[in-house]
């Protein structure tokens, strides 16, 4: 069966298809940048990104949404979440440095909700990355980057940002992280292709 990975950025849909071929799994690329709901919640989001890439390409597909969590961002904790990208912040690094400023607690983390959908269910899994926010922006000469907060997010238990690690480094790095893409590629692979996917049939979604 065909299985899509959908998304706008173009690195991501080269980072996660690495990923899942590292596993022999065969994801097809579908660069399509779906409308976002303006909401703070993650999973309703993944939910109705997966619903639109479903209706243009009428096959099994997953998308996957990140909402970054700064936990002491002043006068609004947790902020940008889901409004990351759309907020501004995460295309503006350098402000955002400067209003971290003085503050002494730089914790943040990253959280991920990959929603896949074959036309009849809604899947759900979930991924956190816990960290701290740099000084100063800290990049290499990487080739894929998913988000530019890679370059100002060091994960627990690591001297490096995101942009400053190899992918080797990446994949393994000792932050005690949980991946979404890893347990959706377990349980595919070993639960979904062998126990639903034969019996399923794909209406198209309307």
């Amino acid at each position: 069966m065909e299985l899509y990975f959908v998304s706008g950025n173009p690195s991501k849909v080269q980072s996660t298809i690495r990923k899942f071929a590292k596993l022999n799994i065969e994801v097809k690329p579908f660069v399509y940048d779906a409308k976002e709901l303006d909401v703070n919640d993650i999973e309703a989001i993944s939910k109705d990104k997966v619903l639109q890439a479903y209706a243009q390409l009428q096959a099994p597909c997953f998308v996957s949404d990140s909402g970054f969590y700064i936990h002491h961002y002043p006068h609004h904790p947790n902020y940008p979440g889901a409004f990351a990208k759309r907020s501004g912040i995460s295309n503006d690094i350098g402000s955002l440095l400067k209003t971290m400023e003085g503050v002494s607690d730089r914790s943040c983390e990253f959280k991920d909700c990959l929603t896949f959908y074959d036309g009849v269910n809604f899947y759900h899994f979930y991924g956190i990355s816990k960290g701290t926010l740099a000084t100063s922006i800290r990049e290499q000469n990487t080739p894929i980057i998913a988000s530019n907060l890679w370059r100002i997010f060091i994960p627990d238990n690591c001297e490096k940002t995101l942009s400053e690690m190899t992918d080797e480094e990446r994949d393994h790095r000792p932050d005690n992280r949980t991946s979404a893409t890893a347990l959706f590629a377990d349980w595919y692979l070993n639960t979904y292709l062998q126990e639903k996917a034969p019996s399923l049939q794909y209406p198209p979604y309307k």
